[in-house]
């Protein structure tokens, strides 16, 4: 009789325990969802993860360290030396929306990273300067808000250099039109017809982070547990934005300069932060420079009425500038296709293209040098 209660004790106990980590796991799992871990982030994860590793996000890139979150704990990290070691370019680094596989130590004060999972997207950029290289700016991002002010920093030109930069990491663009309490209806009545070719593909949303307009309109947008980025130049009010989102002015902002109507950087890292409604979102600082290369299918998805009458040149190769039978130059020609576009089409094309081979050649001899490096370390381990 004893020894049947001590074994229904016993399973009791197995099944209590099975039970709390089941509770467990799910109310980790619920906090996780809370910061964008979905059912695609699990399906990578299962394999990195294991005992005394967990899960987390990136929600803030300093100098020397990161910020992490575990949905309960925010916590400062650093990559482990295995980590550092198997670096090649900068597209191997975390950056702020990256979820890491973390080890946490000191009753998570503080945490080492040791692995990144899969990017479902990564939002990228030439480095400034004269540098060949990637400069990260966030990942895993499902929407970008594109801002714009329609002042005098309102610019179609750039405003397509930003969409190619979304659409090459399939990250559905969203552009807003910020500072409409600065021009009267008849500018921004301009404004829509110079945008009109964009908006069978984009949603436009004109606001004033002053008086309020059209601030309730891009709420309703807004999509529970999606990852929102904000892009733009600096002084388009994308820190004023987040602050009105939040409720609070949590974000220091800074005034324009009259005398040419730019913004100084007022956000100074990318930093991830989580509004009362579900909504995630990274501020990004402002981007006076802002060069692609490795795009050929943002700018075709970017351009796509050119792309289509691409197809029906004479010359599979036609550089659409001066071929015969080149569809292009007839659409332009003929007014179907807008002649600004089409060259800031030509020059992007360009542009990419000069950098891309400019980074191929910058990787072969890095590859080269990183040859030699372990040859010349066998020779003096011979010696």
């Amino acid at each position: 009789m004893s020894t049947n209660r001590e074994e229904e004790s016993k399973e009791m106990n197995n099944y209590s325990g099975e039970n709390n980590n089941m509770i467990e796991n799910d109310s980790t799992k619920k906090v996780l969802e809370q910061l964008g871990f979905d059912e695609w982030f699990q399906n990578r994860s299962d394999q990195l993860t294991g005992e005394n590793f967990s899960v987390a996000r990136i929600i803030e890139v300093n100098k020397n360290n990161y910020k992490v979150c575990d949905g309960q704990h925010d916590i400062f990290a650093e990559l482990t030396g295995k980590f550092m070691f198997n670096i090649e370019n900068s597209i191997d680094y975390p950056t702020v929306g990256d979820w890491v596989v973390v080890q946490c130590f000191d009753d998570f004060s503080m945490a080492t990273i040791h692995d990144i999972l899969p990017r479902k997207s990564l939002l990228k950029r030439k480095d400034p300067g004269k540098a060949v290289e990637f400069q990260l700016i966030a990942a895993n991002i499902d929407y970008a808000f594109i801002m714009q002010s329609v002042d005098s920093n309102f610019d179609l030109n750039r405003l397509e250099r930003y969409l190619v930069m979304a659409n090459e990491s399939k990250i559905q663009p969203i552009v807003v039109l910020s500072k409409t309490d600065l021009i009267s209806s008849e500018e921004l009545a301009e404004i829509n017809e110079k945008i009109e070719r964009f908006k069978n593909k984009y949603l436009f949303l004109p606001i004033s982070n002053v008086d309020g307009d059209g601030i309730n309109t891009l709420k309703n947008e807004l999509n529970s547990g999606k990852t929102y980025c904000l892009l733009g130049s600096s002084g388009v009010g994308k820190t004023t934005l987040l602050n009105n989102l939040l409720g609070e002015n949590k974000f220091d902002v800074n005034e324009v300069r009259e005398k040419d109507d730019k913004g100084r950087h007022t956000t100074t890292k990318r930093q991830l932060v989580i509004l009362e409604s579900g909504n995630i979102f990274i501020d990004t600082p402002g981007m006076r420079e802002l060069g692609n290369f490795a795009v050929d299918t943002g700018i075709e998805e970017t351009f796509n009425e050119i792309d289509s009458f691409a197809r029906q040149c004479r010359f599979t190769d036609c550089t659409h500038t001066n071929e015969e039978s080149c569809a292009v130059m007839a659409a332009v020609e003929e007014g179907i296709i807008d002649g600004d576009s089409y060259n800031n089409f030509l020059k992007l094309k360009k542009e990419s293209a000069h950098y891309e081979m400019s980074y191929l050649d910058k990787r072969r001899k890095d590859k080269a040098f990183g040859k030699q490096l372990k040859n010349y370390k066998k020779t003096m381990r011979k010696k």
